[in-house]
């Protein structure tokens, strides 16, 4: 009986040591999958803004062994699952879905634009996986899941820095009143137009034309004569890529040219001064960044001959940055822990190609509202106390005639 006893025992006791050591085996690689948009009117943004900045990251990090885990003693590299979301939010959620239940991957990445990012939010809270949002906006009452966080800042400060870079031009005697609003009919679009409304009217505008366009509008002619028509000062545009490039073109083709010209997503990207060459200069639009700081120019370099392609000036190094606070939560933290990666993301402080960044309330903070195309690039304008900051140029050139 006490032999059997001690056998038993002694089973018991290799089982839990099999236990422990099968726990604690170094895994062959960390699993990070994403749905984004590689098909459908999303994809021109996810293509030039998310996805190049995923793979080279994901390269970079793979290159130099792999992300630290100092709970099994090395490096361990990135394994990638990548779903095409289609641009629809049910087909986003349906990946969402498959990387958490049947890929069981370690983290999951954030997808391309605001509605999207709101459609799976509740996705990633209920699994516990961070979600790092650097293509979408929050609504304003901040962030939605103690889990999300948010890295262009909400469109009020957008809407508010525009319509402070007009009020100094009008201040300067250089504007007039007059300022045309168009928004294409999504989340983005319907609420920055909501807040830049009623910023600009605070501000004693005068809004001559305000209009928001279906998604996916393949015309933008008639838009452009009834606004060319009303003659006004300032024109806004709240548009996405493909709206950016259609709305140029026409006013282009037009020869409308008010004192400000102003486009959103789509204006910092590298395809927009490749569209329009010389008559990018003095266009503003949304975002910006200090292109003339060392890790701005380092970055650019690696990106370029990593992707063959120039990133977009705003939204491309705060995803690259968002993924670089992530690697280093994890190497914090140690160990594939989700909830100790979301603790120290709240609270940690990074160091990123944007220089040291630290969350307020999960939010980025350290936005750039305002850049215009000055000599081939797109600078920050606004807010003119980040590093880096340019004056506004003014006036706008002409377009150049064919």
């Amino acid at each position: 009986m006490r032999l059997s006893a001690l056998t038993i025992v002694s089973a018991i006791v290799g089982m839990v040591a099999s236990a422990i050591a099968a726990h604690g085996q170094t895994p062959q690689s960390i699993r990070i999958g994403y749905a984004i948009s590689l098909s459908g009117p999303d994809a021109p943004g996810a293509a030039i803004t998310v996805l190049p900045n995923y793979r080279l990251w994901v390269k970079e990090v793979n290159a130099a062994g792999g992300i630290m885990l100092s709970s099994v003693g090395k490096r361990v590299p990135i394994k990638v699952i990548e779903y095409d979301d289609r641009s629809n939010v049910d087909d986003a959620k349906a990946a969402v879905e498959r990387l958490i239940t049947q890929d069981k991957v370690d983290f999951i990445l954030a997808p391309w634009g605001t509605g999207t990012n709101l459609a799976v939010g509740p996705q990633f809270n209920r699994a516990g996986y961070p979600q790092l949002a650097t293509t979408a906006w929050p609504p304003e009452s901040s962030q939605l899941w103690p889990n999300s966080f948010w890295f262009l800042g909400t469109p009020t400060e957008a809407a508010q820095g525009l319509v402070g870079i007009i009020s100094k031009l009008r201040s300067e005697g250089k504007v007039g009143n007059t300022v045309a609003i168009l928004n294409v009919a999504d989340q983005f679009g319907i609420g920055l137009a909501q807040v830049a409304r009623k910023a600009f009217k605070q501000s004693g505008f005068d809004l001559v034309y305000d209009r928001a366009y279906p998604v996916e509008t393949q015309n933008m002619s008639q838009i452009i004569t009834e606004v060319k028509r009303l003659n006004p000062d300032t024109f806004a545009a709240f548009s996405y890529p493909p709206d950016t490039i259609m709305i140029t073109e026409q006013a282009v083709l037009s020869n409308f040219n008010p004192k400000v010209f102003y486009t959103a997503v789509g204006t910092a990207f590298p395809l927009y001064k490749q569209s329009f060459g010389a008559d990018v200069e003095g266009v503003m639009g949304i975002g910006g960044w200090n292109a003339d700081a060392p890790a701005s120019k380092d970055y650019f370099r690696r990106h370029t001959e990593t992707t063959g392609e120039e990133p977009d000036r705003w939204a491309s190094p705060v995803t690259y940055a968002s993924l670089q606070m992530l690697q280093q939560a994890i190497e914090r933290v140690g160990k594939i822990d989700r909830a100790a990666v979301i603790k120290e993301l709240q609270t940690g402080t990074f160091e990123t190609i944007l220089g040291p960044v630290k969350l307020e309330n999960n939010l980025y903070r350290e936005n750039w509202w305002v850049g215009q195309w000055q000599n081939g690039e797109f600078y920050g304008i606004a807010p003119a106390t980040l590093p880096g900051a340019r004056e506004v140029r003014f006036p706008k050139p002409a377009w150049h005639a064919d």
